[in-house]
């Protein structure tokens, strides 16, 4: 028996099935990583690029998109146990652009069919996704998408390229799709989110990260650019040619060596496998980090509890699936239906290929980073084969 409780022999199993994934050209490399019991299990396979020669290293820096939800989310909180931010307090003090809101009368009807908001936004709304922001994919292209899309508010791998002011401005020239608290709607919620950290804190949202949550942690090369030492391309992006099932480079504008105009609290954040794992170890230990406490027992049970009701739940199928509900920025496992995962478990995935979750019952925390992107079906197969994998090994 290992001495962090799996089995060496079924570890085996899991280089063999990542690797198989890169033999057969779906992807040139990846990381991952799978903590229990005090020890850390390492899997570093392929190369950064197709047909590149230079290796995946264990400290690859990796655009998490999603991923960065959960980060902010925890971000938040600290503003909450400070008492600068309170869950159920309206926001418009901080976000005056997002007051007397107009909702529209369906969600696919016209942008001018409004009724008046039943009540303010509020820090909860944000955090669960139920702020009435967000892709609005059922049904499919509705007036408010549309107009999203036109403003540039949409998800997608083009940042935001004007200020968190303009985003606001171009975000309160609509209205919501719903009322406060009623639906859940994935993504704009954290960018507005982030917005609200950096004037509750009176401080940009990467250097309020920085002091509160990524330091503590040690997560030295997660942030919105990649750090000044860092002089190396990142992988490049890829996504699957639907034809020859191989993956295609697509082009990457942004200049990760600067720091972005517009810190997106939705999907902004670079890091690596080890910061991403020092994150979800210390939800998993209530909150701490060794000695160094970062958020409250309380907060973290807070976060990774699902908020959604059923009807919120079915509403929400786009995005999570059938056994999941949604915490704050995370989503929570309600049913053991599938090998990987017991109820409690907690995490999210990056539309670049990543993915992180923790157990709670089984003590366990996993990272896979790739850079495949989530609209192939590789993706999906590659993480149920990671998470299958890991369970499958453990020993007792």
């Amino acid at each position: 028996m290992g001495t962090d409780g799996f089995s060496p022999s079924r570890l085996g199993r899991l280089r063999r099935a990542l690797s198989a994934h890169v033999a057969r050209g779906a992807l040139p490399g990846l990381v991952a990583l799978v903590h229990r019991r005090g020890e850390t299990h390492v899997e570093v396979v392929g190369t950064t690029a197709v047909g590149g020669t230079v290796p995946m290293r264990r400290d690859t820096v990796f655009r998490i998109a999603s991923m960065t939800k959960p980060i902010v989310a925890a971000a938040s909180m600290v503003l909450v146990e400070e008492c600068r931010l309170r869950l159920d307090d309206p926001v418009d003090p901080f976000l005056p652009e997002l007051a007397d809101r107009r909702v529209l009368r369906r969600v696919d009807g016209p942008l001018d069919d409004t009724v008046p908001a039943r009540r303010p936004l509020t820090l909860r709304d944000l955090l669960t996704s139920r702020c009435g922001f967000g892709l609005v994919a059922d049904p499919p292209d509705t007036p408010i998408q549309r107009a999203m899309d036109e403003a540039g508010l949409s998800p997608g791998p083009v940042p935001f390229p004007h200020s968190a002011d303009e985003f606001l401005r171009r975000l309160g020239e609509l209205p919501l799709a719903c009322q406060p608290g009623e639906a859940w709607l994935y993504h704009t919620g954290f960018d507005v989110l982030g917005v609200l950290i950096e004037r509750a804190a009176g401080q940009p949202l990467e250097s309020f990260l920085r002091e509160r949550v990524l330091d503590p942690l040690g997560m030295r090369d997660t942030g919105f650019h990649l750090p000044a030492e860092r002089t190396e391309p990142l992988p490049p992006c890829y996504l699957t040619d639907p034809r020859t099932g191989t993956p295609v480079e697509v082009a990457d504008a942004h200049d990760w060596h600067r720091p972005p105009v517009f810190a997106s609290g939705s999907t902004g954040l670079l890091s690596t496998a080890d910061d991403c794992l020092a994150f979800l170890r210390m939800l998993l230990d209530g909150g701490r980090h060794g000695d160094e406490r970062v958020l409250s027992r309380r907060s973290v049970e807070l976060m990774t509890t699902n908020q959604l009701t059923p009807e919120q739940r079915a509403g929400a199928r786009v995005v999570l699936d059938d056994h999941a509900g949604w915490g704050f920025g995370l989503a929570v496992t309600l049913r053991r239906d599938l090998l990987e995962g017991s109820v409690g478990r907690f995490g999210w995935s990056g539309g670049w290929g990543t993915t992180g979750y923790a157990d709670p019952e089984e003590g366990l925390a996993g990272v896979l980073l790739t850079q495949l992107g989530l609209d192939s079906p590789h993706s999906p197969r590659l993480f149920s084969d990671f998470w299958v994998s890991v369970y499958q090994a453990i020993e007792d």
